[in-house]
């Protein structure tokens, strides 16, 4: 005899820890079942596309570490491009070379986190979160290095970098790159043939390619449901038209996919370090600019390939030193857009999954 239930709404947020971050959806239920999902942002919200018109073009880096703050320097990364654009300049080479080891350094940090955490989610309390945050504090490591600081790096500049590779980065990179592909191994061995995995994730919150399309998703969540677009290979920047990896692509598109895809990219990363560990120029790494940059009047958008996808900043420039208007493409909060369509028809527990395997950072939700 079926059970007569009546739908029910539960706030799932902003304070429950499977939100990653300060997040809540709205969520009605009948029983365990999904019929309809809300996300509900702005417990985060910063201003920061306000306080950017208010800020002379050097001092909007610092803005751009507090976005997606797993991945800092890919945050500077995609704003120095966009304002190198305005200018119409470029960096040295050797600068070039540094910002891309970076980035792909941030990526693999960034993935290692969002690995962890979708697994935590899933029931793996320890084992995998710990491992993975081993090799993340290595990343930081390099990172402190570089820049003196460990999360919010203000590295790059207009130009170039703010500061050449220390004596000691190079050996101690090589060492990470040396050490790295054993762990990946590590993390396959222990969880690809995993049977709760598996069955958790194979088949669930499945995302055609023209549903992805259609919500303008971008990064590992859009390769994932089989769509091939990577920034780094359709419209290249710095030396990435230079290097020779791989885009990872997922052929359901389903939580399992998207797993997958990170896991991937954690080697592809590895690889695009090795060639400019080997190819570094020596020369110049940041290119002689006013104090206080004044771009002529127009308006330019620069985007990178950040590890949660597609992160652009279009600038409009009144010909002062600070911008007339700046506007920010945030890949988390445009992949929570797949949401609702993700979870429908789905339980509580699912859900929980399914949202880890979108991996959003609510620093650029709410910017």
């Amino acid at each position: 005899m079926p059970i007569k239930t009546s739908p029910i709404i539960v706030n799932i947020g902003p304070h429950h820890p499977s939100t990653h971050g300060v997040f809540r959806m709205r969520v009605m239920f009948d029983g365990e079942n999904i019929i309809d999902l809300e996300p509900v942002f702005g417990y985060l919200h910063r201003g920061t596309e306000k306080l950017a018109e208010e800020r002379t073009y050097a001092q909007i880096i610092t803005l751009t570490d507090r976005l997606d703050y797993l991945a800092s320097m890919s945050n500077n990364l995609a704003y120095v491009v966009s304002v190198e654009k305005l200018l119409g300049v470029k960096a040295p080479e050797r600068a070039m070379y540094i910002r891309v080891i970076m980035a792909e350094l941030m990526r693999i940090a960034s993935h290692l986190i969002g690995l962890g955490s979708f697994l935590n989610d899933l029931g793996a309390l320890a084992t995998p979160w710990m491992y993975m945050f081993r090799e993340r504090e290595k990343i930081l490591d390099l990172c402190e290095m570089v820049c003196g600081a460990r999360i919010t790096y203000s590295y790059m500049r207009v130009g170039g970098v703010s500061m050449d590779l220390p004596p000691e980065f190079m050996g101690a990179l090589r060492q990470f790159c040396d050490d790295f592909p054993h762990r990946i191994d590590e993390y396959e061995k222990l969880l690809r043939e995993n049977e709760i995995l598996i069955s958790r994730t194979k088949g669930v919150a499945v995302l055609s390619a023209e549903t992805a399309k259609n919500n303008s998703l971008s990064g590992p969540v859009l390769r994932a449901s089989g769509v091939n677009w990577d920034l780094r290979k359709s419209d290249p920047y710095e030396i990435y038209d230079r290097l020779d990896f791989e885009v990872p692509i997922g052929q359901t598109g389903d939580t399992y996919d998207r797993f997958l895809v990170r896991l991937e990219e954690l080697r592809q990363s590895l690889k695009i370090i090795n060639q400019c560990v080997k190819d570094m120029p020596i020369g110049e790494t940041r290119l002689k600019l006013p104090a206080l940059i004044r771009p002529p009047k127009g308006d330019a958008y620069g985007h990178v390939e950040a590890p949660k996808g597609e992160l652009g900043f279009y600038i409009v420039s009144d010909g002062t030193i600070a911008p007339y208007r700046l506007k920010i493409r945030a890949p988390s909060f445009i992949n929570l857009t797949a949401l609702r369509e993700m979870t429908v028809g789905y339980k509580l527990a699912d859900l929980i999954v399914v949202f880890g395997s979108i991996d959003v950072n609510m620093g650029e939700v709410d910017r």
